[in-house]
């Protein structure tokens, strides 16, 4: 190993063997066990609804085995197809269903448990610290929870991909000379940057500390040999990216990538959006990463113990700045961490995903948390009996759980990714809205995003209706919701079609009044949220109805 003064700035190589030890992948394996058993006993209690996001991904695996290759997310082009390649995989191997996406999220977090046990013994150096890491990771705070195992189409990827990228980075710090890391790590870089845009927030420190490597490690020859080696290796991994760009030109994938989907959500002048990111980022983002509160509702969790939990993660970022000045073995993966959380922030804070309050674009940011309160645990063990440290991370872990169980048994919506109450259906009677549609012959009409894509999953295609109807109780709609032409086709051939409404009362009258209006018969019946409209005497169209603004 280097001694501090001969090494760069950036660099303090770690032990060479500290992320390959036997005992922290074996202590890995066991703790991803934990979370997939976490996971297992959440899915039987069916907490978790099948909302449209993952509907998409559902459809587009089976699109895919069917002979599509969608590069994107359909509607969404900030977001590879990868998850959805997983998933069809999981179709082809278990059969269709809500169960195998599930699967696929559970196996991916197994993947980003196992190796943030590694990162943590590079960053920290003892066994005891990958296990207090690894634990925090495998029961998490709700946020997490949901988020690796419902499917949004990348979230999941993201992480272990990121995982990855830091440990190869630290592989190349310590053996800068070697090839096989660097094509690693170029085809880690782009193919994350295919899957999902969030990548970025690792990628770009991770290159910041493996280019300051390179350069130490190499004479310039070499080093220019080795640019060109990653570049070609990152387009490996982008090759769909590649490809839709040289298609289609890569401006409008870029603007994606930089949240055009969501700019101007915020609203007002550049300081009034600053200042709303920032809030969204203190009040909201914070809570609902340290477990304090559900990402879809400002609800305080498991009350009794939340000032002491809030106190932890208090202590674990007031440590931070003591962690990335340390030098010793494991100051590369600390800083390498503490990049990625700086990253992050300031992609937040600076760009329009920063108008999101959900919590779920802080989900990197519960690997370093897990890791840095490792290493204070790690730190005060000399000061205070070892129980003490046991008991700290026990009410952590209690305490995530506790929030989870509490979440889990409020159901409806149970965990659910739908932050805006408006979009909470309770899909205990999709089956009964599918029979009853399929009775009544109303297969083809109008509804929102969030009743359109769960019911053509889940019927097998057999019940097409198009999100054309606003689900803001404001009227606000956006054809952004409106994600595969092929439905439209199918509705607009249709000779009779249906509306199904959920949760607007305001919009069901206004349907009634535009009906009577042109003189169309039409049925009602209520399912559950579901308000469908039906038997109509003539295939009338939204345009026709007038339902853009609210009255």
């Amino acid at each position: 190993m280097h001694e501090p003064a001969e090494a760069h700035p950036l660099i303090i190589a770690s032990d060479p063997s500290a992320a390959t030890r036997p005992s922290y992948w074996g202590w890995g394996a066991l703790l991803a066990l934990v979370a997939v058993g976490l996971k297992a006993g959440l899915l039987a209690a069916d907490a978790f609804p099948f909302n449209a996001d993952e509907s998409v991904v559902a459809l587009m695996a089976r699109h895919i085995l069917q002979g599509a290759r969608p590069a994107f997310f359909y509607g969404q082009a900030y977001m590879g197809s990868l998850d959805a390649f997983l998933v069809a995989a999981a179709f082809k191997i278990l059969g269709e269903g809500v169960l195998p996406i599930r699967i696929v999220q559970a196996l991916l977090y197994a993947g980003t448990v196992t190796t943030t046990v590694a990162l943590a013994g590079e960053a920290v150096g003892t066994r005891r610290a990958a296990i207090l890491a690894g634990l925090l990771a495998a029961v998490p705070a709700v946020n997490v929870t949901l988020y690796t195992t419902v499917s949004l189409g990348g979230y999941g990827e993201a992480l272990l991909i990121g995982n990855a990228l830091f440990l190869v980075t630290l592989r190349i710090a310590r053996r800068p000379t070697r090839i096989l890391p660097v094509v690693v790590w170029g085809l880690l870089a782009g193919l994350g940057f295919w899957a999902f845009g969030l990548v970025a927030v690792y990628a770009l420190p991770a290159l910041v500390f493996v280019t300051a490597s390179l350069v130490r490690g190499l004479e310039r020859r070499a080093l220019f040999g080795r640019a060109a080696i990653l570049v070609a290796s990152a387009s490996v991994g982008a090759i769909p990216w590649l490809l839709q760009a040289v298609g289609d030109g890569p401006a409008e994938l870029l603007r994606e990538l930089g949240g055009s989907a969501i700019a101007g959500v915020s609203g007002g002048s550049l300081a009034a959006v600053l200042g709303s990111h920032v809030s969204n980022l203190l009040v909201f983002g914070s809570t609902a990463l340290f477990g304090l509160r559900p990402p879809w509702e400002v609800r305080w969790l498991a009350l009794p113990l939340l000032p002491l939990v809030f106190g932890f993660w208090l202590l674990v970022l007031a440590r931070v700045p003591a962690s990335v000045r340390r030098r010793d073995g494991g100051l590369t993966a600390r800083r390498l961490l503490a990049g990625m959380v700086a990253t992050l922030l300031l992609g937040f804070v600076f760009s329009p995903f920063g108008a999101d309050p959900s919590g779920r674009y802080f989900l990197p940011l519960s690997i370093p948390l897990a890791v840095f309160a490792a290493d204070l645990l790690e730190s005060i063990r000399p000061r205070l009996p070892g129980a003490w440290a046991a008991a700290l991370v026990s009410v952590v872990v209690g305490y995530n759980l506790w929030g989870t169980v509490e979440t889990a048994r409020s159901n409806p919506p149970g965990l659910t990714t739908q932050f805006d109450r408006v979009t909470w259906i309770d899909h205990r009677y999709d089956a009964a809205l599918m029979d009853f549609l399929e009775a009544n012959g109303a297969e083809r009409g109008y509804t929102n995003y969030w009743v359109a894509y769960p019911l053509a999953f889940l019927s097998e295609e057999q019940l097409i209706f198009v999100p054309r109807l606003p689900y803001h109780t404001d009227f606000r709609y956006t054809p952004r919701d409106d994600r595969y032409a092929p439905y439209d086709e199918a509705v607009a051939d249709s000779p009779s079609v249906a509306y199904i409404t959920t949760h607007h009362p305001l919009l069901d009258a206004r349907l009634r009044t535009a009906f009577a209006g042109l003189g169309v018969a039409y049925r009602e019946q209520r399912i559950g949220d579901y308000q469908v409209f039906y038997a109509l005497s003539s295939p009338i169209r939204p345009e026709a109805l007038d339902l853009a603004e609210a009255p």
